[in-house]
């Protein structure tokens, strides 16, 4: 029997938008946030990281959020928030198709560059075998700042997923993929079936245009 994964990116694809900002801010406090943001050229300071490279950016400010935190600690804020995106931050449709694409024997996965610290729980909640995402270096029980690996967007996604992939069973299933920004480009071409959630004028070429409703 043929392989068959559905691969999906998260925020503004199975979520309504981004989540990963909104989290730093829970797990920080606007205020350091703010400050972090200002630091790195965000609003309008010199920069101390090239602002071209969003992969640079975001490390940088993890590191300055972040370093030192408990693991366990923000593990627990992220479960939390998984919660409260479970409650009304996720698109219904999506999560009826990720729902679906489970219940058809499919394995899911989800893609991102969010944080696994609270994609974890969503994807154990909705069903998703396995998440692809930005995991932070842990020593002594405490975050260090780095980021375990690149960013999971563009390219790296598609590196990540064939990993992923070769390490479990069949390396070249056939793929569903799911995205919505020039981020997931990588992830759509790679895949057999491909679905665009992100703006009508933007449509990768051999996608479809993904709406309440669509079958499976």
């Amino acid at each position: 029997m043929t392989r068959r994964v559905a691969a999906f990116d998260f925020d503004g694809t199975v979520s309504r938008r981004d989540t990963l900002v909104p989290f730093l801010v829970k797990a920080t406090g606007s205020a350091k946030f703010a400050s972090v943001a200002a630091q790195l050229g965000l609003h309008g300071a010199r920069g101390t990281v090239n602002l071209r490279n969003r992969d640079d950016v975001k490390a940088r400010m993890v590191e300055l959020l972040l370093a030192g935190r408990s693991a366990d600690e923000l593990d627990a804020l992220g479960a939390a928030y998984a919660q409260d995106l479970l409650a009304s931050r996720l698109r219904p449709f999506m999560v009826e198709r990720v729902r679906a694409h489970v219940d058809d024997g499919f394995e899911t996965v989800f893609v991102s560059a969010s944080m696994v610290q609270y994609l974890r729980p969503v994807a154990a909640a909705l069903g998703v075998d396995h998440v692809i995402a930005v995991e932070t270096e842990v020593v002594d029980g405490r975050l260090t700042g780095a980021l375990v690996g690149p960013n999971v967007r563009a390219e790296e996604k598609v590196v990540r997923l064939r990993r992923w992939l070769e390490s479990t069973g069949d390396p070249a299933p056939e793929l569903w993929s799911y995205g919505n920004t020039s981020g997931d480009h990588a992830l759509l071409k790679a895949a057999d079936h491909r679905f665009w959630l992100g703006k009508a004028s933007r449509v990768p070429a051999g996608c479809t245009v993904l709406h309440p409703g669509a079958p499976l």
